[in-house]
């Protein structure tokens, strides 16, 4: 007797590990630049330059960058830009964790804020968020096929499995070039930057993935005119590029996460040697994960009627895919100025940050709740003051539907800003509008005993010598033709030749001849 198995290939996460590292650094303005009058907008990036595994623990080793925009404490009040690096190292718990194992690291930056300890000297605190994680590929198995035994009658069921295909991370390299417009002048130096991910779109095709999506650019820069100009460059580049991924194919199920890694604008001379072309270079940063799906007929039961066989169930753990939904919610928010910023006389760009507060699971899906940080920079009022800043937040809140969601369905939510716009209402107030999409991918965990081993065994003749030879039977609601031929030591085979019915024609009701196959002696 030979018992065949299959196996179902699973992305398993053995153990996971969050924490918190709290930045507090003094940074001295270099002697090149002049003093700080007051700070206008900062934004942070973290670059992680090794993660180190040892036992039970994980050495995360990068730096913080923070660009500072500050208005100097001069005259003619310019307006310079002021980097601070700030190295870290953390030594995280993780249970399980040995060198060599693959461990995963996403990481945010929740909170940073940049304050003047004097015109000098300016204090930066940030609390970064770092997860770790380690997952492995795990086999399930569970019995299909029996063969070797005579005469013996198998029950099935029919298992929906969501195998992993593809499981790696990987990056897709975008370069391209910005012209000045004819009407601004050329670029001395690039004062401020801001670069952001927008409407990313991937597919998946036969051995790569096909990436699309917007790169929202903006630019603030001094002009090489005598009077050195304020200038801005606003625009969203298109790219498209492809990332090969060996073993997959167009019918995969894809669940994979971008985010905008290292970027960085250059200035270039055009053919004329003016300083009029602006080089974008960024790094986009995949995770990629790819599954199939696969209908397979495991054994739910056998018997056979010249042998006993008793199944040996293990209780296994699989999955199975219950919905991918992409949503989208707009929303939309007045934001005011405070009473102590200056007045606004033209908006310059507008940047997002979208933050999950909730995701939860209810009787209509998952129930999302957040908001998108928006920070606005304008031309103010205020000639001492020439550019500030508005913060606000606008709220957002959306059902992702998921018929048949419960508490035995493990969900993933990936979050990008689509589109953002501001509208200037007045010289206190902008209206700000964005669009946010919603990937969700759901799974239904499955945990059922499957037959992993059978016993065989000699038939009981004392109970087989006290069945009658023939029966007639009446089919009951609760019966079926296998568990009817089981009972007498039959097959389904048998019951309907005797009786000269197809096995659809077996309903509760229909009277029955039924003839013991052996007799016991």
């Amino acid at each position: 007797m030979e018992l065949l198995k299959k196996n179902i290939h699973m992305m398993h996460e053995k153990n996971r590990a969050v924490s918190q590292v709290m930045l507090d650094e003094d940074s001295n303005v270099p002697d090149s630049q002049p003093d700080v009058e007051r700070i206008i907008q900062h934004n942070g990036m973290v670059k992680i330059e090794e993660v180190q595994v040892a036992t039970d623990k994980v050495l995360i080793t990068g730096q913080l960058t923070v660009g500072v925009l500050y208005i100097a404490d001069t005259p003619e009040h310019p307006i310079h830009r002021l980097d601070i690096r700030v190295p870290f190292q953390e030594s995280q718990s993780l249970q399980g964790a040995a060198p060599g194992e693959n461990v995963q690291l996403r990481w945010e930056t929740e909170d940073v804020t940049v304050s003047m300890i004097n015109s000098r000297k300016l204090n930066l605190k940030a609390l970064l968020v770092f997860t770790s994680f380690m997952e492995e590929i795990c086999d399930a198995q569970a019995a299909v096929e029996l063969h070797g035994m005579p005469e013996v009658s198998v029950q099935t069921r029919t298992l929906e499995l969501l195998q992993a295909a593809v499981q790696k991370r990987d990056v897709l390299r975008i370069r391209d070039e910005i012209t000045v417009p004819s009407n601004k002048p050329n670029i001395a130096r690039i004062l401020w930057e801001s670069i952001q991910l927008r409407g990313t779109d991937i597919r998946v095709l036969d051995q790569e993935l096909d990436v699309k999506g917007e790169l929202f650019v903006f630019a603030l820069y001094e002009g090489d005119d005598e009077a050195a100009t304020k200038q801005w460059l606003e625009t969203a580049l298109p790219f498209h590029g492809t990332v090969p991924c060996a073993g997959c194919t167009a019918d995969m199920i894809s669940q994979i996460g971008v985010s905008l890694g290292e970027s960085s604008l250059e200035v270039l001379e055009d053919y004329d040697g003016e300083r009029r072309l602006v080089s974008l270079e960024a790094v986009l940063d995949l995770d990629i994960r790819l599954y199939t799906e696969e209908q397979v007929e495991v054994l739910e039961d056998v018997y056979s009627p010249v042998k006993e066989l008793i199944p040996i169930r293990e209780e296994q753990v699989y999955e199975s895919l219950l919905m991918k939904n992409f949503s989208k919610v707009r929303a939309g928010e007045r934001i005011r100025l405070k009473g102590s910023q200056p007045r606004m006389l033209q908006t310059c760009s507008g940047r997002g940050e979208v933050k999950i507060d909730e995701a939860v699971i209810t009787d209509q899906g998952i129930s999302v709740e957040g908001a998108v940080f928006v920070s606005v920079l304008y031309v103010s009022s205020d000639d001492k003051t020439p550019y500030a800043v508005l913060e606000g937040a606008v709220p957002i809140a959306q059902v992702i539907e998921m018929n048949g969601m419960n508490r035995d369905c493990r969900f993933t939510l990936q979050t990008s800003l689509e589109q953002l716009s501001v509208t200037m209402i007045d010289s206190e107030e902008v209206e700000v509008k964005v669009s946010v999409n919603l990937n969700a991918f759901a799974v239904q965990v499955h945990r059922e005993p499957c037959i992993m081993e059978i016993e065989e065994r000699e038939l009981d003749l004392k109970k087989l010598q006290e069945l009658p030879g023939i029966v007639g039977y009446v089919v009951q609601p609760r019966d079926s033709l296998w568990s009817i031929s089981k009972q007498y030591y039959t097959t389904p085979e048998r019951i309907c030749s005797l009786n000269h019915l197809d096995e659809k024609d077996v309903r509760p009701g229909t009277k029955l001849i039924i003839l013991k196959t052996v007799n016991g002696d």
